[in-house]
């Protein structure tokens, strides 16, 4: 597998997993995995941003087994909790000194966050996320980073540090290149089709959570927003019925001759019906994996315990050669 190109790639257990996640990220995840060297993180230490200790540690497993529940094979690929690896965090320091501050304030993501903060309650964590991102990703030195269009900046970000480094200090890290989907790879809120599903919008009605029960997937479904008319138009769908449609593509494999044989022509109330039960049935496996590994907290833990354990050799060696390039001074013994 060394010979494979390294892909880095996580989420923050700061929230519900959804269908987007699943469409977006886990599923492209699982299904390639054997193409790649994989690290798979839960990225606790950004979720320390915005979180309260005994629900992150509730999260990180939760976050964890949907990784595997989904798929992901801890045999082939590396699955680790962030803060399991110090090398994560010494890195991001690093990288901070080489950070210029412009870079960061011009970071979409903060400006949209701080907007909703007073000065006082912005932490430096917020401004310097980017950096602990950078961090992440260049310590194992990833050729390719699964991304969405919400975060190709970071990656920018990332990209530009890694060749600041490189050129003030000495060739170390490899510049990586975004990969993004396609189909799958941008679902929508349900309530609002012009936005992204996510995590962290105020109301729970655009997203399907990976843990939702079958009834309140249903009624989520039921009051999704769709369109001024009455019955699918393929061709002339507009936002909220096209993403109902590229859902039941995605997670039913479909080509478009086959779409429009289940789905031209039907009403919307059928729509969604149809919409819904796809996703209850791609979901039920995932959740009945899900909550068996969370039965057994000791051996969740002993799975991510033994990532880290794969991912440290990297992660040393990465830091080895910065601190070399560095001048700092090898510990002794």
């Amino acid at each position: 597998m060394a010979d494979r190109p390294v892909v880095f790639s996580g989420m923050q257990p700061d929230g519900e997993l959804h269908l987007g996640n699943l469409l977006g990220a886990l599923r492209p995840w699982v299904e390639e995995q054997h193409l790649y060297h994989n690290y798979f993180c839960v990225v606790d230490l950004h979720a320390l941003t915005r979180q309260e200790p005994q629900r992150l540690t509730e999260k990180t497993r939760e976050v964890a087994a949907l990784y595997l529940a989904a798929g992901i094979d801890p045999q082939r690929s590396t699955l680790l909790v962030q803060s399991h690896v110090k090398e994560h965090a010494e890195l991001a320091w690093v990288l901070g000194c080489f950070t210029p501050m412009g870079w960061l304030e011009r970071m979409t993501q903060f400006k949209d966050r701080s907007r909703k903060l007073s000065s006082e309650r912005i932490g430096t964590g917020l401004f310097s996320y980017p950096v602990l991102m950078a961090a992440d990703i260049l310590l194992y030195r990833a050729n390719l980073v699964p991304v969405g269009e919400d975060q190709r900046q970071h990656l920018e970000l990332t990209r530009n540090l890694a060749a600041r480094f490189n050129r003030l200090v000495g060739e170390t890290f490899v510049i990586p290149e975004p990969k993004i989907g396609a189909l799958g790879a941008r679902v929508m809120a349900l309530d609002d089709p012009q936005s992204k599903m996510s995590k962290s919008a105020d109301s729970e009605a655009g997203r399907v959570g990976l843990l939702d029960p079958p009834d309140r997937i249903r009624a989520k479904f039921r009051r999704a927003t769709t369109d001024s008319g009455s019955a699918v138009d393929i061709e002339n769908a507009g936002p909220g019925v096209a993403n109902l449609l590229e859902i039941y593509r995605t997670l039913t494999g479909c080509d478009l001759a086959q779409l429009r044989s289940d789905l031209e022509g039907v009403g919307y109330g059928r729509l969604k019906e149809t919409v819904a039960e796809v996703t209850i049935s791609a979901l039920l496996p995932i959740q009945e994996r899900c909550r068996d590994l969370l039965a057994d907290p000791r051996g969740l833990d002993q799975i991510l315990a033994q990532g880290a354990e794969r991912a440290r050799p990297t992660a040393a060696a990465t830091m080895g050669e910065v601190r070399e390039k560095l001048g700092l001074l090898p510990a002794a013994g």
